[in-house]
């Protein structure tokens, strides 16, 4: 039997991008699926848009680092790195809420990952800037411009998200998995929201 396929798109700025990557994860221990991992970035997604508030738009400032980085190393090293590293700046991001705390996340990521420590300088250069956009179209086109990250391709027909929290395990990861594959097999499905009510839960 063919394995099922997601592709997703992230920017580890994202909580709710870690949120489902965790929930993804938790799907890979229960289901034949084969995850690709790709960048994306908020900033790119941002950067024309003028109806977006100062608060954020400073935000998305810092936030193209450790894109940047990210992107390098998988330029440079090779894709392999990239969830490894991702998951060594989201741990700190998120459950440890080291967002303030960027430079020193970034030196522990590549440390923890075992790269050198002069890797660090891929996340000031925008010489790899190129295939980060090039990533991020390839995830928006399937898509659009009027969502955010994650993007996530089911056996080729992305959404975004799903945005889940907390991220659910086991088997009940991989009846998640199942539903969102069986929506995805109906062309016409584009659509399911409500208004989030609570915050991501880190667990």
């Amino acid at each position: 039997m063919t394995d099922d396929v997601a592709d997703f798109w992230f920017d580890p700025a994202c909580p709710w991008a870690w949120m489902t990557s965790r929930w993804m994860d938790e799907v890979a221990k229960v289901r034949n699926i084969t995850v690709n991992w790709h960048v994306m970035s908020l900033t790119v997604l941002n950067e024309d848009k003028d109806d977006i508030s100062e608060s954020y738009r400073a935000s998305l400032a810092t936030a193209m680092a450790p894109v940047r980085l990210i992107n390098g190393i998988r330029e440079v090293h090779g894709q392999e790195y990239v969830k490894p590293l991702y998951d060594a700046i989201g741990t700190r991001y998120h459950p440890q809420g080291r967002r303030d705390d960027q430079r020193q996340v970034l030196i522990e990521s590549v440390a923890e990952v075992g790269l050198p420590a002069e890797a660090i300088d891929l996340a000031d250069s925008g010489a790899h800037d190129e295939s980060l956009r090039a990533s991020h179209d390839r995830g928006i086109g399937l898509v659009g411009q009027d969502v955010g990250t994650p993007v996530v391709a089911f056996n080729g027909i992305a959404f975004f998200g799903p945005v889940v929290t907390p991220a659910p395990k086991g088997e009940e990861a991989g009846k998640l998995w199942d539903a969102v594959v069986q929506a995805a097999g109906f062309e016409g499905f584009f659509e399911l929201k409500r208004t989030r009510t609570r915050g991501p839960i880190f667990d």
